[in-house]
């Protein structure tokens, strides 16, 4: 779970956390029994809500064997992590990784001794070097759109306040660590490079980035046991490049094979998925 969903997460809470810090005030008796039940019934429900897609989905769908029919010809199997498709008696599973390659990027920001310009050379090569090792082909997506620049600004200052706020009193403290300061201090440092490029003209853009693969076999089991090891080597290859790499189950397991057979229709639409990416 990213920082933005902890967020919303902890926002949540706190209504049935004010509910139990009020619940004495309701006195004794069958009374404050029954709200500290809807309380906790609340609290299920939020935790339930949020990890809906990650755990609760995939635990029942495994454990009830059930599997979804996407289109004509495939399903999405009962782990809901990977696509199956029966051709012939050949059987084709495919799956997806998550690969913000964004978030790499914007490490190098603040860098002193590597230019923009270095970095777009050395690219291919450390793109190369990631790959080389794979004996399988996989397919890069990326689905980008153009975002309100003041919108983005607000954000990106609201976030960097936040960020200087919790150096300052991590500063009155005295006690933090100088790994926390480095850390906020680098934090800062990024959200400034991205106010900054906004701020001399460039736009900011919202973009879906995933990796998809397919493995084949005589069954599906040996479909998917095969897809399961293409998986694993591209986390490993990737990995290297520092990128952060998901897994990915569930609705967006189902959006990204919409992916492959439509084309968004609006931009509000290509703006609906990308929160379900950090």
């Amino acid at each position: 779970m990213d920082e933005e969903s902890m967020a919303y997460l902890l926002l949540s809470m706190l209504i049935p956390i004010a509910a139990l810090v009020l619940l004495p005030e309701l006195g004794s008796g069958i009374f404050i029994f029954i709200a500290l039940a809807l309380i906790l019934m609340g609290i299920g429900a939020i935790l339930i809500m949020n990890w809906v897609d990650f755990v609760l989905f995939s635990i029942v769908t495994n454990l009830f064997n059930i599997t979804f029919q996407p289109a004509i010809g495939y399903k999405i199997v009962r782990t809901q992590d990977a696509i199956m498709k029966d051709v012939n008696g050949l059987f084709y599973a495919t799956g997806f990784i998550s690969a913000n390659l964004f978030a790499y990027v914007f490490k190098q920001e603040s860098s002193e001794d590597e230019s923009d310009e270095t970095r777009f050379i050395n690219a291919p090569g450390i793109w190369e070097r990631a790959i080389m090792s794979l004996g399988f082909p996989f397919k890069f997506h990326v689905l980008s759109t153009g975002l309100d620049v003041q919108k983005v600004r607000d954000e990106l200052e609201g976030k960097r306040s936040y960020q200087e706020f919790q150096m300052s009193r991590a500063m009155q403290g005295g006690n933090a660590s100088e790994v926390t300061v480095t850390e906020l201090q680098r934090t800062i440092s990024v959200l400034q490079a991205q106010i900054n490029r906004i701020s001399e003209g460039e736009k900011p853009i919202a973009t879906v980035m995933y990796v998809e693969t397919t493995a084949i076999g005589v069954s599906e089991k040996a479909a998917l046991d095969a897809l399961e090891a293409q998986i694993k080597s591209l986390q490993v290859s990737l990995g290297s490049m520092d990128v952060d790499l998901t897994r990915i189950v569930g609705r967006e397991l189902h959006t990204l094979f919409d992916f492959n057979f439509k084309l968004p229709t609006a931009s509000e639409e290509v703006a609906s998925y990308f929160n379900q990416q950090s």
